[in-house]
């Protein structure tokens, strides 16, 4: 059974890498952007014709979401177009999607529907499990549009792909959110975090092992066709970006004065979603997977920092 993952020097593609050991009956082939161009119909071509993968796990994506505002043809060339080539490779050889989206989709969701969200309690009116693969994504920055606009690519290409949506992705591998506090907590004393934002850390381990549980799935029995489509993924729970700070500190007994800040106070070029919490019914129930609250998962990816 191939297993193609593009995207392998990314945060996902490492996490997936780190686990392949776990899956000796799956046939990895990790490709990087060098190896693997995406937004290249020739290379896709080549790549999916010699290596003929079962599945395809298309970790590949421009994800600079401050500077994707000034460099609106990139994002899209990779995000919109990138998934359009996979998707017709995936056609092309049969090949079982997996396609990696974002809770951008939905950064303009709350803003715009503000009788559904109560900024006090930081929930939705509607749930207190948060957006579903049936509220309508609403975007508000060019990054967020170019994912979407790459998720509709795949529907419109392919109809043997999943969709999953996820949100905050952090880990011991890359740059991100995590690393960046214990690098600045090493040289501030003193550190501002927005706490008005509301959304689920993801830990990348944790998002590749959703992944590879999905396709071991779908490998052990035969797959309804009412199976593909739109699914959301992260850790249990939620929290502004200062509680996830916080946690971080916590948990590595650093001593810093972090104080919370609101969106105000700290303008960026791309606007980030008031409340992304994701709501992962659809996933537990239909692959039956445990999904750890993201304190915990936050614990196992610090040990390993």
């Amino acid at each position: 059974m191939v297993v193609l993952v593009t995207g392998s020097n990314g945060q996902l593609g490492q996490a997936l890498q780190a686990l392949s050991e776990r899956y000796p009956f799956f046939q990895f082939v990790f490709c990087n952007s060098k190896e693997l161009d995406i937004t290249n119909k020739v290379n896709c071509k080549a790549v999916f014709e010699k290596y003929t993968p079962d599945f395809c796990i298309n970790a590949a994506a421009y994800t600079a979401v401050d500077k994707a505002e000034s460099e609106p043809e990139k994002a899209f060339e990779i995000n919109a177009n990138g998934a359009e080539n996979i998707a017709e490779s995936c056609k092309r050889h049969n090949t079982i999607l997996l396609h990696i989206s974002t809770d951008f989709v939905f950064d303009a969701y709350y803003s715009n529907n503000i009788a559904y969200y109560d900024k006090e309690l930081r929930l939705p009116l509607k749930s207190n499990l948060g957006l579903t693969e049936t509220d309508v994504p609403f975007p508000a920055g060019i990054y967020g549009l170019t994912k979407l606009q790459g998720e509709q690519a795949v529907q419109h290409t392919w109809e043997k792909h999943f969709i999953l949506r996820t949100s905050w992705v952090y880990s011991e591998f890359g740059t991100n959110f995590l690393k960046t506090m214990l690098r600045l907590a090493s040289e501030r004393d003193t550190l501002s975090v927005v706490d008005d934002q509301i959304g689920t850390p993801t830990y990348a381990i944790d998002l590749a092992e959703a992944l590879l549980q999905m396709i071991l799935f779908c490998t052990s029995r035969n797959i309804l066709d009412d199976l593909f489509g739109t699914y959301h993924f992260s850790n249990e729970g939620n929290c502004s970006w200062y509680d996830f700070a916080h946690e971080i500190f916590k948990e590595k007994d650093i001593t810093i004065n972090l104080q919370p800040i609101p969106t105000t106070s700290y303008p960026t070029p791309a606007k980030r979603p008031q409340y992304s919490v994701l709501d992962k019914t659809k996933i537990k129930k239909v692959f039956d997977l445990n999904i750890q609250n993201w304190k915990i998962s936050l614990q196992d990816c610090l040990q390993k920092v």
